[in-house]
């Protein structure tokens, strides 16, 4: 059987269980329907269901303006992934399938969900073909997985700045030890030629796909264009987005009008943070 390890919220929000029984609670969106709203990109907006994946192979430790450190918005699912859930493929679209309703958009996330792409490949098959579902898949763009990639339709890379790199500071400051991703994190962020395959392979296929890249610092733009985009080919303008840095409105407030001037300045997209304006820094929304 295919199990597949899920961050401890795994499918959300949901109302009902693999049986399609209606649960005792009411998901953390405080709704009594399933479902929540795409908070960020492109589809910003747009009803969907949520699977999140467990463990990640970076480990992101921003720096706000105000010097004060911010790290990633989903710890649960990347640096603390022993809250796991191992769920059968078959339970994980049971899932999907008693709590779609009318929603059409799934959002595989994580963590790094390209890191489990042999059985991933297996369960985004299913929901394409037998369920008729649109596709996105959140990622950092350092793996590429062509079986996944035939299953998805818009592609969500998030390239990671050299201001996520942990550091001796910033790993005092969350009680953490130089291990695993806290060492390679540096060297493992940015990889061109996973960015450009993703790039050739949504031009070849039709695919969507979005460079979202988290600013949290004034000259991040620099290094996007001489780091990033001087090295890749054949990328859309209008697929560049600048997210800006946060995981509380208060952070947010911090960065928010610096980010958007940015993407007016250098013609990219600014993409907001909806979910967090809407139910604050809360999982399973």
């Amino acid at each position: 059987m295919n199990k597949i390890v899920l961050a401890n919220e795994g499918v959300f929000p949901i109302t009902k269980d693999k049986e399609g029984q209606m649960l005792g609670s009411i998901p953390a969106t405080g709704m009594k329907t399933a479902g929540t709203i795409q908070g960020e990109g492109k589809l910003a907006g747009v009803p969907s269901l949520f699977i999140r994946l467990a463990g990640c192979n970076l480990r992101c430790m921003w720096t706000l303006p105000d010097g004060s450190f911010c790290r990633c918005d989903t710890p649960y699912a990347s640096f603390e992934a022993e809250q796991d859930l191992q769920l059968e493929e078959e339970d994980i679209f049971a899932l999907v399938k008693h709590n779609i309703g009318n929603l059409s958009h799934v959002v595989l996330t994580g963590g790094e969900p390209m890191l489990q792409h042999k059985h991933l490949a297996v369960l985004a098959q299913r929901l394409k073909k037998e369920l008729n579902l649109h596709l996105s898949i959140e990622t950092n763009g350092t793996i590429f997985a062509d079986d996944v990639a035939q299953h998805i339709d818009l592609f969500s890379i998030s390239p990671k700045l050299s201001n996520s790199n942990p550091s001796p500071k910033k790993l005092a400051t969350y009680g953490l030890k130089q291990n695993g991703p806290l060492t390679y994190h540096a060297e493992k962020r940015r990889n061109i030629e996973v960015l450009q395959k993703h790039i050739n392979f949504c031009n070849a296929s039709g695919k969507e796909l979005q460079l979202k890249f988290v600013v949290g610092q004034p000259n991040d733009y620099v290094e996007i264009k001489e780091d990033f985009l001087a090295h890749l080919k054949n990328w859309n303008p209008a697929d560049i987005l600048l997210m800006p840095l946060g995981a509380t409105p208060e952070e947010l407030k911090t960065t928010s009008n610096m980010v958007a001037e940015m993407a007016i300045s250098n013609g990219w997209r600014y993409a907001p943070r909806l979910h967090i304006d809407l139910f604050g820094p809360k999982a399973g929304v």
